[in-house]
């Protein structure tokens, strides 16, 4: 069993920056890849970024690829979503996800077997 618990969301004007972080309980965090995915009002959650189990391949939506880092400490059982140059498109609720499985695509919800309670990003013009 994993618990995750998002923090870091807020209100920020666009360009501006920041820095979510997912804290995972347990001593089996580093068996899992990680994910970041987003929700707006109105719509499906969408995929924004994976990482595998040791940090060494991550993997981006093209929408925000080259604007955020997604990165992991293995030994804080911490994973954390680096957010720049923000843009209004970018607001919703941010969720992290846990996915034990070696065969996954990193890419589908219905992929992961744990998730956050989520946590609110808003960008204003």
């Amino acid at each position: 069993q994993v618990q995750l618990v998002e923090s870091g969301g807020g209100l920020v004007q666009a360009g501006g920056s920041l820095r979510l972080s997912c804290a995972a309980s347990g001593r089996t965090f580093r068996r899992y890849s990680m994910g970041w995915f987003r929700q707006a009002p109105g719509k499906e959650r969408e995929f924004v970024a994976t990482i595998d189990w040791s940090g060494g391949s991550t993997y981006y939506a093209d929408s925000v690829k080259g604007r955020f880092t997604i990165s992991r400490d293995n030994a804080k059982n911490i994973v954390h979503l680096q957010m720049n140059s923000l843009k209004p498109e970018d607001t919703g609720v941010y969720y992290c996800a846990a996915d034990s499985s070696y065969y996954s695509t990193g890419l589908i919800p219905g992929e992961y077997d744990y998730w956050g309670q989520g946590t609110q990003v808003s960008v204003s013009s």
